[in-house]
């Protein structure tokens, strides 16, 4: 006999009436993205279970005070957003500055225009990165993006989340999600056009 699996509100309500076990269930449900976010974010896998712990910590305190105003799986991702850029602030590993990397956009732009071969993907450039080699040199470039870019190619291109979520999640309007996105996957396109050209 099959059973009806509850949604996010009905595991809230459950939670609120005393039952513990369906924080276990909202937990198991949305550990692994939690902790995928985090990892990508800190390419850690210590700092992103301190991220994990922080935010279910965070959402037990709080869950009695969620309204429900966005889904649940925006405000937990809002949580683990923040408990990651907090851990990634407190870290001394050097990022691009906003100027470098808007340099760089820029050199990109300029080479385009003059005709520079660049390669070529779909809208998301890890999944077209087939290669394991190819895929570090990807995952290197997004640890150098500027975290507010970092974060926004995270969200969109590799959780998977709309561009109206992320607006959300990030407190920015979507023509701001889509347009540092769009700079983020021009720098990662650069440099992976760069290792293609390395290793031609």
């Amino acid at each position: 006999m099959n059973q009806t699996v509850p949604t996010d509100t009905q595991l809230i309500r459950q939670f609120r009436a005393g039952e513990i076990s369906a924080l276990e269930d909202l937990v198991y449900r949305y550990e692994d993205q939690v902790y995928n976010l985090a990892y990508r974010m800190l390419r850690n896998r210590e700092d992103a279970e301190d991220v994990l712990q922080d935010t279910f910590l965070s959402v037990i305190r709080a869950l009695d005070k969620f309204k429900g105003k966005s889904s649940f799986s925006t405000w937990i991702y809002r949580i683990a957003t923040n408990a990651a850029l907090t851990k990634l602030r407190q870290r001394s590993r050097k990022l691009k500055t906003e100027g470098e990397f808007l340099d760089e956009i820029y050199s990109v732009h300029k080479q385009a225009h003059a005709g520079a071969t660049m390669i070529d993907w779909a809208a998301n450039p890890i999944e077209s990165v087939l290669n394991e080699e190819a895929r570090q040199v990807m995952e290197e470039a997004i640890a150098e993006l500027p975290e507010n870019y970092r974060v926004v190619f995270v969200l969109r291109d590799v959780e998977g989340l709309p561009a109206s979520d992320v607006a959300e999640v990030l407190d920015l309007s979507v023509p701001a999600v889509k347009s540092r996105l769009h700079r983020a996957r021009l720098f990662l396109r650069n440099r992976l056009s760069r290792y293609y050209e390395e290793g031609a």
